[in-house]
């Protein structure tokens, strides 16, 4: 299993002795690359993430706001190329590339979707995220989005951002993230072997392990059948992120013994 959180770096995780890439790599495999979706790096940018990275790490890229929001998916190949060109450097270090589709992309874009996703390049693994309310009502739009994906090896990403909404307003960092995160149901499908699960916790943990509690069985029962997914553990500003993920990676031990030994770092007995 992959296991990361949303970012590589916070002011926060200094404690930790995370200060960059290279401090994270040696406690996660893997980690959302949300940068790219408001800005793609200078190829010096690329070349560090490479040389502070071993063969074993995974990126996960965002596709840019600019093919997904901006041009809907249509044309916008320039932009395309663009994207793989400035990834190149890490190409054997590509876990998964994905689309995140705005509330607005309906059940009636999907033709554009399938257009899109059938000319990538096919040597790397792609996952999609969806936000219109059809694409979780379990009715026909569904089954089209979930049938179409799987007929393309591609991954649907699962957001679960229960625990966010569910946590107490007391802070800016909740309140902002509630504002900000989709209220959807979560439908734990796997439809092509590598599932990207964003779990957007909290910051009380006794709370974030109660919603997790589900996905232990879920997770494990992937495990089984040779699925191997990825695990993003969010929270309000990321501040705790580190603590949190080692946490639920305690309790994750537990199930999935494969999944290896959680941060070694001190534990505190109080996230703040």
């Amino acid at each position: 299993m992959f296991i990361g959180l949303p970012q590589w770096h916070h002011n926060a995780w200094a404690k930790l002795g995370i200060n960059n890439l290279a401090d994270y790599s040696r406690y996660f495999n893997c980690v959302e690359g949300n940068t790219t979706f408001y800005a793609l790096p200078k190829a010096e940018i690329v070349h560090r993430w490479r040389d502070m990275t071993n063969d074993d790490f995974r990126f996960c890229f965002k596709f840019p706001s600019t093919i997904s929001h901006q041009a809907s998916l249509r044309n916008c190949q320039k932009e395309i190329d663009a994207f793989f060109q400035c990834l190149d450097p890490l190409n054997s270090r590509i876990g998964q590339l994905w689309l995140q589709l705005p509330s607005a992309f309906s059940p009636m874009e999907l033709p554009a979707l399938w257009t899109f996703l059938d000319v990538l390049p096919k040597a790397f693994t792609y996952g999609v995220e969806v936000r219109h309310p059809e694409f979780f009502a379990k009715g026909e739009a569904e089954l089209q989005l979930n049938r179409g994906l799987s007929q393309r090896g591609i991954n649907r990403v699962i957001l679960d951002s229960r625990p966010i909404h569910a946590a107490v307003p007391h802070s800016t960092a909740v309140r902002e993230a509630q504002r900000k995160k989709p209220r959807l149901p979560v439908h734990p499908v796997d439809t092509a072997g590598q599932p990207l699960v964003r779990f957007i916790g909290g910051d009380v943990i006794d709370d974030n392990l109660a919603f997790f509690t589900p996905w232990f069985e879920k997770l494990r029962n992937w495990q089984q059948s040779k699925t191997r997914p990825y695990l993003f553990i969010h929270t309000p500003d990321c501040s705790d992120a580190p603590q949190q993920a080692q946490k639920i990676w305690q309790q994750l031990e537990k199930f999935i013994p494969q999944t290896g030994p959680s941060p070694d770092w001190p534990e505190q007995n109080s996230l703040f």
